[in-house]
């Protein structure tokens, strides 16, 4: 009998979490079929801040999520382990953070001249520190792939998974990215920063392979992400007023998803900014917009890219933000999101049935 097998024969999915881990599961790294990665980064972050926390809000809140999937028998048995939170990246995301913070106000202000060479090399700084990053990320994904572990994320804020995609490109020769926002984030090095969490879509588009953009719900965006949606035939938008308008004159979501299925390709990579949901799931996000889903409406469209048989390369979820001492509402989202999502890419890898 295989270690794995004995771990799970002496586990008690009913029981009290006895283990101080992602969802009290018994694995580690080597058990688990899924590696979970954390990014406590938000050095770009323009208005409010907190999502460098996200990635412990949603660990401690997972303890709480009940394992049962009615559709997915024996979910938890698959394994998900998530790497300790690197406290040097949190550390650094906290000091440079303070460095952007000061540049933006100062953009703010009209950047006045008086001050123009005391911020004249902040640019460089802070784009380095995030390409720093971005490499960590890159390594990380690499070695576990390597390993043969389906691989996630956890953000931070949106300009996280770019080292994640980066390394998935290297093993897919096409993929689609499907992306649940708010935000179109086609944004040109947004505020002079290349690695904005505004630009991560422009960014990610930079990759040969991504055959595909389908982004879903956006409902806060410039002009010129408006054009670049519309020019460039590699994406495809369904914006949050057009999909609530067809539900409104009677289009059902079922039929909505099928739409967006219909757009992506084979492999798929997901990514999800939780103020892509209605701002009554992520209050405390980094830039929460009215509007948005249920939690329910997105795990059914993410069910119907599984049921149609197109294959989940990887996903991450991003900008979960904890609030005040004591209010885990953000957190318990994000970790109930995370668990459904997990369990779903497990099923499009052929590691859980799904009913």
């Amino acid at each position: 009998m295989s270690l794995k097998h004995k771990i799970i024969e002496q586990f008690d999915p009913n029981g009290v979490g006895a283990y101080d881990s992602l969802f009290g599961l018994p694995f580690d790294e080597e058990t688990a079929d899924l590696i979970i990665i954390p990014v406590p980064w938000e050095v770009t972050v323009s208005y409010a801040s907190g999502t460098a926390s996200g990635p412990e809000a949603i660990f401690q809140a997972s303890s709480q999520v009940d394992l049962f999937e009615q559709d997915i028998h024996d979910a938890w048995k698959m394994g998900i382990y998530m790497l300790p939170i690197p406290d040097d990246l949190a550390d650094k995301s906290s000091s440079f953070r303070i460095l952007a913070r000061n540049y933006i106000n100062w953009l703010e202000e009209g950047s006045p001249a008086i001050s123009a060479e005391r911020f004249a090399a902040v640019p460089e700084i802070i784009n380095n520190a995030c390409e720093e990053m971005n490499e960590w990320v890159y390594e990380q994904a690499k070695k576990y792939r390597a390993k043969g572990k389906m691989v996630a994320l956890i953000g931070g804020d949106h300009s996280t998974p770019l080292g994640l995609i980066k390394a998935l490109s290297e093993e897919y020769n096409s993929f689609g990215v499907l992306q649940i926002d708010a935000h179109a984030d086609l944004r040109k090095a947004y505020e002079n920063f290349e690695y904005s969490h505004a630009s991560i879509s422009y960014n990610a588009l930079k990759l040969p392979q991504l055959s595909k953009l389908v982004q879903v719900g956006i409902r806060d965006y410039c002009q010129s992400e408006a054009i670049t949606a519309k020019e460039n035939n590699r994406i495809t938008t369904f914006y949050d007023k057009d999909i609530k308008e067809n539900m409104y004159e009677g289009k059902a979501w079922k039929v909505i998803c099928d739409d967006i299925v219909g757009k992506l390709p084979e492999d798929v990579y997901i990514t999800i900014d939780i103020d892509g949901f209605d701002p009554k799931l992520c209050p405390n996000t980094g830039t929460p917009v009215a509007g948005g889903f249920e939690m329910e409406q997105i795990l059914y469209l993410m069910k119907q890219v599984v049921k149609s048989g197109k294959k989940i390369i990887g996903f991450d979820l991003v900008e979960v933000a904890p609030g005040v001492e004591g209010d885990e509402w953000d957190g318990n989202v994000g970790a109930r999101i995370l668990y459904r999502m997990a369990n779903l890419f497990g099923a499009s890898q052929g590691k859980l049935n799904l009913k």
